[in-house]
């Protein structure tokens, strides 16, 4: 791969800012509000003002307006917006890449991007649509009952597990690794409640392989990001996270909610990482640390594999509580606590996290971090990868 057509230490995250988080329902003020709180806060992480920004990106259909948020910011110049389509969460490095590539090609300076809910105010992600009709691809689904996230996603990583002989500590040991991450993170959500094993064994089954503790929160809160070139990042106020990779995209057919992908046992990572690694010219041996995007604790489980970090059938030996926890395993991930115990805002915690680890200024730091790898969405197409370097 051409270094000419890259974005590779090109750009720099600059900046970052998040919301408190709140538990589904409740946040005090509207998700627009909490959008703009996190932009306002990112912008001064980096030391610039709300109007240097000149383009936003964000994904999964983001309902907060670039124009609108542009306007309340008192941005005269809006020169770039962008959406990554589909792919829920997936699309979470995908936008930053995006941005990325904006300030390469020289449409716009500073751009953020950003990722608001207020589930309380617009409905739950893990709830089934009460819906009158179905189309494409609930019409494949929902008569036999198959209706949540949880159940879509079990199917795949439930396949995987068989055909691989992964016991159930594989998925207990992520689960608890994000947990005892969120215990020294004051933001966390879950920050003051551990998780022991017995209380993972304890918890009620959601739908197999997936207990309680396997699935995501639901939250309100926001978060945002500050891209701006790896030249003026140099002169601001944090130290610059350079972007040394990023890629998009998806498999073969890769249609979780169909249950249709010729490789169905798969977090759709293959073709994504494999370019992710080529354009950074590193391999997953020199990765310091791992934010990994928990929908599920499966699809961490699979991401692991198709990233690099182990084969198929060494999951239970690679996935466990001491390989998986920071500052020492071997590959420490989601070390603010991740979607499971940190917040579900919709994976873009997992990336201020990874700017967090570059900096040196997470609450779980890994010592002398220069690789930090971001895994957006497993088991959605499309899905994105992110590479940072110190």
């Amino acid at each position: 791969m051409s270094e000419d057509f890259t974005i590779r230490d090109r750009v720099a995250i600059a900046g970052i800012g998040e919301t408190t988080y709140y538990r589904r329902g409740a946040a005090p003020v509207s998700e627009f509000e909490l959008t703009l709180e996190a932009i306002l806060k990112a912008v001064e992480d980096a030391g610039l003002a709300a109007t240097d920004i000149d383009g936003f990106a964000s994904y999964s259909n983001d309902r907060n307006d670039p124009s609108r948020l542009a306007t309340a910011l008192g941005i005269k110049d809006l020169a770039f917006s962008n959406m990554f389509w589909g792919g829920g969460g997936g699309g979470g490095s995908g936008a930053v890449a995006n941005a990325a590539a904006a300030i390469v090609a020289g449409y716009a300076e500073v751009v953020v991007v950003y990722r608001g809910l207020a589930q309380g105010q617009f409905g739950r992600f893990g709830q089934a649509a009460p819906l009158k009709h179905v189309s494409w691809p609930m019409s494949y689904t929902a008569p036999y009952g198959l209706l949540s996230p949880a159940q879509t996603f079990a199917m795949r990583a439930n396949r995987f597990m068989y055909e691989h002989g992964v016991k159930q500590d594989a998925l207990a040991a992520i689960a608890m690794a994000s947990y005892h991450h969120a215990q020294s993170n004051p933001r966390a959500v879950m920050y003051g409640r551990p998780l022991s094993r017995e209380d993972y064994d304890n918890s009620r089954w959601i739908v197999e392989p997936f207990h309680l503790f396997d699935c995501c929160q639901e939250n309100d809160g926001a978060a945002a990001v500050i891209l701006t070139s790896a030249a003026r990042a140099r002169d601001l106020k944090q130290k610059p996270a350079y972007i040394l990779a990023a890629s998009q995209g998806s498999d073969f057919r890769q249609s979780a909610p169909a249950h249709n992908a010729p490789d169905y046992p798969s977090s759709n990572f293959k073709t994504v990482a494999k370019r992710l690694y080529a354009m950074a010219g590193v391999g997953p041996d020199e990765v310091d640390v791992a934010q990994v995007y928990e929908n599920f604790t499966g699809g961490v489980m699979m991401s692991i594999v198709e990233h690099g970090f182990c084969k198929p059938d060494e999951v239970n030996e690679f996935c466990t509580f001491e390989t998986l926890t920071a500052p020492n395993g071997k590959l420490p991930i989601n070390t603010s606590g991740g979607n499971l115990a940190e917040c579900y805002m919709h994976g873009l915690e997992l990336i201020t996290e990874a700017v967090r680890q570059v900096r040196g200024t997470s609450t779980c730091q890994v010592p002398d971090v220069n690789i930090s790898l971001v895994a957006s969405g497993p088991m959605v197409s499309p899905v994105s990868d992110l590479i940072l370097r110190a």
